[in-house]
């Protein structure tokens, strides 16, 4: 029964959607305040719909009830109570009930905190977020429904996927979700946007708070799913440049261009109709995500799904909502007039490097993500685009985008002068130099471009450092906004993750040696022990267990204790990996298969800075977080001038 009433609460929603997505929008054509009114009323109740039927099926898998397909083939009576919970979005129908979910509750969270809005722009944005919606409802109910029955029910059923039985993946869709489905707001501020013909300091006010929050979950799922990545898979690394792991890069650096623009377009009243695209680009990149995870494109640890009639129906409404955003755009953005005039050295200028940069980074990742598709499509060829090309494109384009991170804060708006700027920052700039002095002369001489990259990580930092030391000095920590301090606290952090990711990179130790019980190796410094093997059991699997006792200079040191799971139910064996870190540097290591005879492969890494990469991320999203706390952006915007001419 509360199967039916979580599928009859999604047929209720998508009606409410069709209803909030067409008469606002009549009603804001028209100037009819009572049309325009159902919009905020339809948002809050499609949300109440929504969260209805996702907590129908979060109580069929929580009591395990199998008589529910969806519940069947990703759950079991004997899996612990947060796998159960965490498969509610383990698994493809469940995932985009939560997509659903996220998206309404977006809309209903506009339709609270958007008081400040005028009428029209308000109608419009809850309009466009609505037919989104239906888009998605649509799939729901048509292609993906997660309340389909199963007769007669089975006694159990057939397990989540293994890999997805970890905190970090319990965690990381809800988060990576927030910023996907986040930036369908700044989508639906830019279509209103275009529909009224009218771009301005108090659009770009309102745009940005939304940007910033979907940014900060963003960057968030992405650092969880990369620490998941680093000690689920037992490959030593962080970023694999995984096609979906891109997928969720492309519209993180699209969002952070857009953030930047906004700022030229609320500063300056510039860039309005680079802003606007920005803000169709970055969903448009999301749900470009959406299709490859779920299309059967792609063959991925990542991927939920291989049905490509779900993923033609994705594809449809990509184009749909891409193609109509980008029609629209054509149509009306010459109709969004530029504001101020400035120099190339300027902040402005800095800002529209900045954004360039991005843009050009996030098309090197669509092309290396795509290009093997699009011939596999034409020719029938199959090729391989990875590390190396990434490495090739990718990374040297960052080096000028972090050379001009810290100069941009120091230009001022409209005209300024390159040369006092560096004199500002020729602090860090010494110590800059002086790292990389050290990682050529201390660390590994023959890593040239790795040394470069630690010092641009130390440039970020202690040039973000004396941005906000600039600051203090012509006034109090107390009086400086909060969104300068957030940008600093980003930036620096941005210096952190690069500093852990050279580091883990370039200059790691790796080791695989064969090895029985009683067996000793030495190992970078260390002398590390395999002292017995023992199998243990699991409340869902059985796992073999290797203890290491890893001592320096004959002095015990640590003990770990890495493991080799087989879930009984699917019959797959993950290995789980231990770590021992002192924030340094990662000990770490993985148990291989192997028998008492032949003995067991061990693979031991050590990698120096890498759990800065992670820390380095929570702080980024903190100083976005920061950011959105600012008085300016939490309680309105700056009015609107009275136009003399309506755009027609």
């Amino acid at each position: 029964m509360v199967a039916e009433l979580g599928h009859f609460a999604l047929i209720l929603a998508l009606a409410v959607a069709l209803v909030q997505g067409t008469l606002p929008l009549v009603g804001a054509s028209r100037g009819d305040l009572r049309l325009m009114s159902l919009g905020r009323t339809a948002a809050l109740t499609q949300a109440f719909l929504v969260l209805l039927s996702f907590g129908a099926l979060t109580q069929a898998y929580v009591t395990s009830d199998f008589s529910v397909l969806n519940v069947v083939a990703n759950s079991h009576s004997a899996k612990p109570l947060l796998y159960k919970i965490s498969g509610v979005w383990g698994n493809h129908e469940g995932s985009m009930l939560l997509w659903a979910l996220i998206l309404a509750l977006f809309g209903a969270a506009v339709a609270i905190f958007g008081n400040n809005l005028p009428d029209t722009l308000r109608s419009r944005v809850l309009a466009i977020q609505a037919l989104i919606g239906v888009g998605f409802l649509a799939f729901l109910l048509f292609t993906s429904n997660p309340f389909e029955r199963v007769f007669p029910a089975p006694p159990d059923g057939n397990g989540l996927n293994p890999l997805l039985q970890d905190p970090g993946l319990a965690f990381h869709p809800p988060l990576l979700y927030l910023g996907y489905v986040g930036f369908s707001v700044t989508y639906a501020f830019a279509v209103a946007a275009l529909l009224e013909g009218r771009v301005d300091a108090a659009w770009a006010r309102w745009v940005r708070p939304w940007a910033l929050a979907a940014w900060c979950f963003l960057t968030l799922g992405i650092a969880l799913g990369s620490w998941w990545a680093y000690y689920i898979l037992g490959w030593g690394g962080f970023w694999f440049w995984d096609p979906v792991e891109n997928a969720s890069l492309m519209p993180w650096l699209a969002g952070t261009a857009l953030l930047h623009s906004a700022i030229v377009v609320e500063k300056r009243d510039a860039l309005k109709s680079w802003t606007v695209l920005l803000a169709l680009l970055a969903f448009s990149l999301s749900l470009l995500g959406t299709f490859l995870v779920r299309s059967g494109v792609l063959t991925s640890v990542h991927a939920f799904a291989q049905d490509p009639a779900r993923g033609m129906f994705i594809l449809a409404f990509l184009l749909l909502v891409t193609g109509g955003g980008l029609a629209l755009y054509a149509w009306r953005a010459p109709q969004l007039q530029g504001g101020g005039l400035f120099q190339p050295v300027s902040r402005e200028g800095a800002l529209i490097l900045n954004n360039l940069l991005l843009c050009t980074l996030a098309a090197t990742v669509l092309l290396g993500t795509l290009y093997p598709l699009f011939l596999d499509l034409l020719t029938g060829n199959k090729v391989s685009v990875g590390p190396p090309f990434f490495n090739a494109t990718f990374v040297p384009l960052c080096a000028p985008l972090f050379a001009a991170l810290c100069v941009g804060p120091f230009l001022g708006w409209k005209r300024a002068e390159l040369g006092p700027a560096l004199m500002r920052l020729r602090i860090a700039l010494v110590v800059s130099l002086a790292a990389i002095v050290v990682a050529m002369t201390m660390i590994d001489s023959r890593s040239t471009l790795a040394a470069l990259a630690f010092g641009f990580g130390v440039w970020l930092i202690v040039g973000s450092l004396a941005s906000l030391s600039d600051r203090v000095r012509s006034g109090t920590l107390r009086t400086i906004p909060r969104s300068t301090l957030g940008m600093v606290i980003s930036h620096a952090s941005l210096g952190v993750v690069v500093l852990g990711s050279v580091a883990t990179s370039s200059w790691n130790t790796e080791l695989m040696q064969t090895m029985k019980p009683g067996d000793r190796v030495d190992f970078a410094g260390y002398s590390v022990l395999l002292e017995r093997m023992d199998e243990v059991r699991g409340p869902n699997y059985i796992a073999e267990r290797a203890t290491l006792n890893v001592s320096v200079g004959g002095k015990p040191y640590t003990v770990l204790q890495p493991e080799r799971r087989l879930f009984t139910v699917q019959r797959r064996q993950i290995a789980e990996t231990a770590i021992q870190t002192n924030l340094l540097r990662d000990f770490y290591a993985t148990l291989g298969e192997g028998d008492p005879r032949q003995g067991w492969v061990i693979r031991l890494y050590l990698n120096p800075l890498a759990p800065w990469i992670w820390l380095g991320a929570a702080l980024c999203a903190l100083g976005g977080f920061v950011s959105l706390s600012d008085r300016r952006l939490r309680i309105g915007a700056p009015s609107r001038k009275p136009v003399l001419q309506a755009a027609e």
